[in-house]
């Protein structure tokens, strides 16, 4: 078992980010000492807040992450993952498209004064 501080220098996560995953049922502690409230996480918690933070660094919200933590089975973290990529490759596209865009348009401009 791992004590909050423990935890948070294993996993980089904040204390306060621990209590707000806690407080959304995303990560709760694996026991709270029912004396002192403190929180004690272990390895299963270990491997949950590691998928959480790769989740986050994908880019998934909150809300996407609850739903990726009420699915315990995982059956379906592939599926999941797969369309938060179909969904940045679209946001690629609309991008890229923006920026041919600005160019096109600066080049119009450009063509207007001379």
């Amino acid at each position: 078992m791992y004590k909050i501080g423990e935890f948070v220098e294993l996993t980089g996560l904040t204390k306060e980010t621990l209590r707000y995953y806690e407080e959304v049922n995303l990560l709760e502690p694996a026991y709270i000492d029912p004396d002192n409230n403190y929180r004690y996480y272990d390895d299963g918690s270990y491997f949950l807040a590691l998928l959480l933070i790769k989740l986050r660094e994908f880019g998934f919200t909150i809300q996407e992450m609850i739903t990726v933590m009420e699915d315990e089975s995982f059956e379906h973290l592939e599926e999941l993952v797969l369309e938060k990529r179909k969904n940045i490759q679209m946001q690629i596209r609309k991008l890229q498209q923006t920026t041919q865009e600005i160019d096109e348009f600066i080049a119009s401009g450009k063509e207007d004064t001379q």
